[in-house]
């Protein structure tokens, strides 16, 4: 899977600890992320990541690009809710694609970790599914 690393500035060094907690299941998916975060992640992990811009220079955009385009399947964004952000409409912006193109996405180190051990687990993808079945109920 594709998956997107971001986080806020007082959310870096959490983004690196769960992304060394998890190197073992993340080393078997392609990832991307923000300027800084991703040199933290690589430098802190070995993983190849696949670096944007820095969020407030048009990294969340860059992201939201490839969730538009359906070349993501999940961004993991470790949001500081305490904080202004000046770029604060590409934040929500990216969260409303997310919406839109029904890409999981996680705001948070706990449904972050959800997300993470579901890819350990072998869960599908269930938009393929989803649409597939468009006229039928889905039971889980």
């Amino acid at each position: 899977m594709k998956i997107a690393l971001i986080a806020h500035d007082r959310k870096k060094d959490l983004m690196v600890k769960m992304t060394t907690a998890y190197k073992h299941i993340l080393e078997n998916h392609e990832l991307f992320a923000t300027g800084t975060t991703g040199l933290r992640i690589e430098e802190a992990t070995g993983l190849p990541v696949h670096r944007f811009k820095s969020g407030p220079l048009g990294g969340d955009q860059q992201i939201g690009a490839m969730i538009s385009e359906d070349n993501l399947d999940m961004v993991i964004f470790l949001r500081d809710p305490l904080a202004a952000q000046p770029h604060e409409p590409d934040v929500t912006a990216l969260i409303r694609l997310s919406d839109v193109y029904e890409i999981p996405l996680a705001t948070n180190i706990g449904s972050a970790e959800i997300l993470i051990r579901g890819l350990d687990a072998g869960f599908a993808d269930f938009r393929e599914i989803i649409h597939e079945n468009d006229n039928r109920p889905i039971s889980i």
